[in-house]
């Protein structure tokens, strides 16, 4: 069963940024839980992953979603490709996991769509997973005999990124620079990898130790537990888990002189930019580094020769670079440069009304 979410839900909620459209999706019989928002097909579908998580409310998953996909419309913007911005999450329990039956509830409700969403791999979902979901629905990327696994995209592109903002504010390479890495995922653990290849010194922190120690043996990492990642002192911050990292009380310990990482929605306010600059510290908008990922889905959505996928991610970091470089000219923040810069190239749908 498919309905539009209630007025209370959506459109009050603080994270509502004029969405196009959000579902509220359910199937007893599987046990899904699902919230589909599409947040602007100006410039093309909605692409975005499908999070599978255990929500402590209704309300942080509707956050999740509506969050989520906002930046799904601003990170396709800005790497320059014809397509919009949108997010399922699908709610589990810890005593009632994912199952086949309840992925192709999800692909069922996202067919109804009609192809305005096209999911893809995403925190918590995997190949295998959009296999099952790809029975129900064609609108989907990111599968076995497709596009595949996207972490190796979005790690390269946050390391190029990471590169980039590493010349940019310490005028050095990779080579003897210190990293802390949180989160050590499927995206984490390529990081490190090309982190480690670089030459670069590797402290990390996970919640799970076995993640943490074949890091430790492969890259010859540091570790300390997820608590106390933020506070290292180190030259980059690289938040690689869920989002929200960056608030008032971990910006206060943070010693590090950038933050780049592949975690999306990474602040916890707008206002913590604010707090980031007023400390010095360099933040790489997270929807621009870590969109790999998403051109990596795009070449099979969009049929794009893989000549074209990697051009696209080539370029992140010289679009990060001209967005630092109009940062620093007119004062204002990163976040606030790479947000008008996305919003001029999928005007509002109202622009586009008045031009017709």
């Amino acid at each position: 069963m498919t309905g539009a979410a209630t007025n209370t839900a959506v459109f009050d909620h603080p994270d509502f940024d004029d969405h196009e459209q959000v579902v509220f999706a359910a199937d007893p019989a599987s046990g899904l839980r699902a919230i589909i928002a599409i947040h602007d097909t100006t410039l093309g579908p909605a692409l975005g992953g499908c999070r599978i998580w255990s929500y402590g409310s209704t309300n942080e998953a509707i956050a999740d979603a509506l969050r989520l996909s906002r930046s799904m419309t601003y990170r396709a913007a800005l790497a320059g490709l014809p397509l919009g911005g949108g997010k399922a999450v699908a709610i589990i329990d810890s005593d009632r996991p994912k199952t086949p039956a309840m992925l192709r509830a999800m692909g069922q409700a996202i067919d109804r769509l009609g192809g305005r969403y096209i999911t893809a791999e995403g925190a918590g979902s995997t190949v295998t997973d959009m296999d099952e979901v790809a029975k129900a629905t064609p609108f989907v990327s990111g599968q076995s005999w497709g596009a595949g696994d996207p972490a190796p995209a979005t790690a390269r592109g946050v390391f190029l990124c990471m590169e980039a903002a590493v010349r940019h504010r310490l005028d050095r390479d990779l080579a003897g620079v210190h990293v802390a890495v949180k989160g050590l995922g499927s995206v984490g653990r390529a990081l490190a990898g090309m982190l480690h290849e670089a030459g670069a010194r590797i402290t990390v922190a996970d919640i799970d130790p076995a993640r943490v120690a074949r890091a430790r043996q492969a890259f010859g990492a540091a570790s300390v537990p997820v608590g106390a990642i933020s506070a290292m002192e180190a030259d980059v911050f690289a938040p690689c888990a869920l989002g929200g990292d960056l608030n008032e009380r971990s910006i206060a310990g943070l010693r590090a002189a950038i933050v780049c990482g592949s975690a999306s929605n990474q602040l916890a306010t707008p206002e913590d930019e604010i707090r980031l600059a007023e400390k010095g510290v360099l933040y790489c908008p997270d929807y621009l580094v870590n969109a790999g990922g998403l051109i990596h889905a795009a070449r099979h959505t969009l049929d794009l020769p893989r000549g074209t996928t990697d051009a696209h991610i080539r370029n992140l970091p010289e679009t990060l670079l001209t967005i630092l470089a109009e940062a620093a000219r007119t004062g204002a923040t990163p976040g606030a440069v790479a947000d008008r810069t996305a919003r001029d190239r999928f005007r509002p749908r109202e622009e586009l009304r008045l031009l017709a």
